[in-house]
């Protein structure tokens, strides 16, 4: 299916720059982690990352591709609460700020849906594996 192979291409290079943004530029999703979690925000700016990088990784190969879509699946929604965060915190900024804020909060839902196609179509295919040969040996005459 070469539409899902770009689609999912995409979808991970998203991902896997989305994860990489978090290690470059670490105080902007520090600012998105919930209060009421335990310990350093920075701790789950990393963690975060590393999810997505690495379920990026997922998606990107055919044999993980169902499993990943999931996950990404699962990752967009799981960070939904740090983009309603957000929303609230700039609640008094700028206009197009205000904006941006507000528009990531539909947004994940077509992210979602985006990765549960992946997830159907990689589990409708299956693991691509390579077709198994058997090798037949003439029976030996004595």
């Amino acid at each position: 299916m070469p539409g899902s192979t770009t689609s999912a291409r995409l979808l991970s290079g998203l991902l896997i720059g989305a994860g990489v943004a978090h290690f470059v530029a670490p105080r902007q999703f520090d600012a998105m982690v919930p209060r009421s979690l335990p310990g350093s925000p920075r701790t789950w700016t990393h963690l975060s990352g590393l999810a997505e990088i690495a379920v990026g990784a997922a998606v990107a190969h055919p044999r993980t591709r169902g499993a990943g879509a999931l996950a990404a699946a699962g990752l967009f929604t799981a960070v939904f609460p740090a983009n309603v965060k957000m929303a609230y915190d700039w609640r008094h900024r700028p206009a197009p700020l205000r904006a941006a804020a507000l528009a990531r909060l539909p947004l994940q839902v077509p992210l979602v849906l985006w990765a549960a196609r992946l997830h159907a179509d990689g589990s409708a295919a299956g693991p691509r594996r390579a077709p198994l040969t058997r090798r037949h040996s003439a029976p030996s005459v004595k």
